[in-house]
C-alpha cells in the first residue's frame, strides 16, 4: 500500500486553548495536512480559525464528523471523548486522545513518543491512542534516559502547576485577582476553592480516599504503566501555583545503579526532546516563563541526593500547553504517518 502525501485530520475541541495550540503545532511542524475539520460544541459552530493562512469554520461535533478522516486529535474533556472517540475510530480514524477517558485501558496505549513509541502499534485494537497527564509526560521525559541506563526503583515528585493546566477561566480568574490586588480591591475565588494568586494550592482536582489527589494518582499510575514497571514506586504532591504557563517539577530518584550527576547530565544533553539548563553558577536553570511556546522539556538543578546511595535531584520545567497536551499528540501523530499509515 503506497504511503500518501498528506492527511485528513479533525481537530476536536478546537476552539479550546489545547486545540488552537494544536492546529499552532501541527503548522509548526510542518504536518502534512490534506483536510483540516475542525470541530467543537454547537455554540461554537460557524466561528473561524486561521490555519497557515487560511480562514477555516467551526463545525459542531456529532457522530458523523468523520467520515474521511485519518487522524482525530481530541482535546474537548473526558465525556466528550467518551462519547465521539469509539465513532471516530469506528469511521476508520485513529484517534489520539488528551484527556484522561482512556489513559488506563489496558487495551489503549498511553504514549510518549521519547518515551515508549513501540506502544502505539497498539491502537490497532480499538483505533485509540491515549496522551497522557501533562505533569507525567514532562516527568518521563526526563526519566526516561536514566531508567534505560540505570533503573529507577523510587520516584518522588513535587509538581508547581500553571492555572493554564485548569483552563481559560483560571488564567482568568489568576489575571483579575492580581488586578484587583493592584487596585485594593477583594479578590473572589471562583475556579479554585481558595486564592491563587500570591499563593500554592496543594490540591489539583479532587481528594480519594487515600488522601492523594486524582493529579497525584495519575502521575503514579501512568508512569507504572508506561515504564511497562509494577515494582516502580512513585510518590506525588502536585501544586498549584499562581504561574499562566508551564509546568515545574522537583524530581528525587532513587536508582538500582548508582549514577553521578555528571552522567546524567551527558545522558540529558543527548536525550530526545530534552533541553540541558544547567549552569547554577551562573543562576541558569530552568524557569517557567522560559518554556512558554518551546517544544524542548528543560533539565537543570541536576546534583546528587547525598543522603542514600543511588540518589538523583532534578529540576524540570516545560510548556504544559505544547509538549503536555498539544505537542505530545502532535508527535504521536507523526510516529503514527511515519510506522502505519
Amino acid at each position: 500500500m503506497a504511503k500518501k502525501a498528506s492527511y485528513n485530520v479533525a481537530v476536536a475541541g478546537a476552539t479550546g486553548a489545547v486545540g488552537g495550540a494544536m492546529l499552532e503545532t501541527l503548522a509548526r511542524r510542518r504536518f502534512p495536512v490534506n483536510e483540516l475539520r475542525l470541530l467543537a460544541s454547537a455554540h461554537s459552530v460557524g466561528k473561524k480559525l486561521s490555519f497557515q493562512g487560511q480562514e477555516l469554520a467551526v463545525q459542531e461535533m456529532t457522530k458523523d464528523s468523520f467520515a474521511g478522516i485519518d487522524i482525530a486529535l481530541f482535546s474537548a474533556g473526558a465525556s466528550r471523548s467518551l462519547e465521539f472517540a469509539p465513532a471516530a475510530a469506528a469511521a476508520g480514524a485513529v484517534v489520539v486522545d488528551n484527556s484522561s477517558a482512556f489513559r488506563m485501558d489496558p487495551e489503549i496505549p498511553l504514549v510518549v513518543p521519547e518515551v515508549n513509541p513501540h506502544a502505539i502499534a497498539q491502537y490497532q485494537r480499538r483505533g485509540i491512542i491515549a496522551n497522557p497527564n501533562c505533569s507525567t509526560i514532562q516527568m518521563l521525559v526526563a526519566l526516561k534516559p536514566i531508567h534505560d541506563a540505570v533503573g529507577i526503583k523510587r520516584i518522588v515528585v513535587s509538581t508547581y502547576q500553571a492555572v493554564s493546566g485548569t483552563g481559560a477561566k483560571a488564567i482568568a480568574e489568576l489575571e483579575q485577582q492580581i488586578r484587583a490586588w493592584a487596585a485594593g480591591e477583594p479578590m473572589e475565588s471562583k475556579v479554585y476553592p481558595h486564592q491563587i494568586a500570591f499563593n500554592c494550592l496543594p490540591q489539583i482536582d479532587s481528594f480519594l480516599d487515600n488522601g492523594y489527589t486524582k493529579e497525584e494518582m495519575k502521575m503514579v499510575n501512568e508512569t507504572v504503566k508506561m515504564f511497562e514497571d509494577p515494582e516502580i514506586k512513585v510518590t506525588a504532591t502536585t501544586v498549584r501555583v499562581p504561574v499562566f504557563y508551564g509546568h515545574s517539577e522537583a524530581v528525587n530518584v532513587e536508582t538500582k545503579k548508582k549514577i553521578t550527576a555528571a552522567q546524567v547530565k551527558a545522558l540529558l544533553a543527548k536525550a530526545p526532546g530534552v533541553k540541558l539548563v544547567d549552569d547554577p553558577a551562573h543562576s541558569v536553570y530552568p524557569l517557567a516563563i522560559d518554556c512558554a511556546g518551546r517544544f524542548e522539556t528543560l533539565v537543570g538543578r541536576i546534583r546528587e541526593d547525598e543522603t542514600i546511595e543511588n540518589g538523583i535531584n532534578l529540576w524540570v520545567v516545560a510548556d504544559n500547553i505544547l509538549k503536555g497536551a498539544a505537542l505530545n499528540a502532535v508527535q504521536i501523530a507523526e510516529v503514527l504517518i511515519r510506522d502505519y499509515l
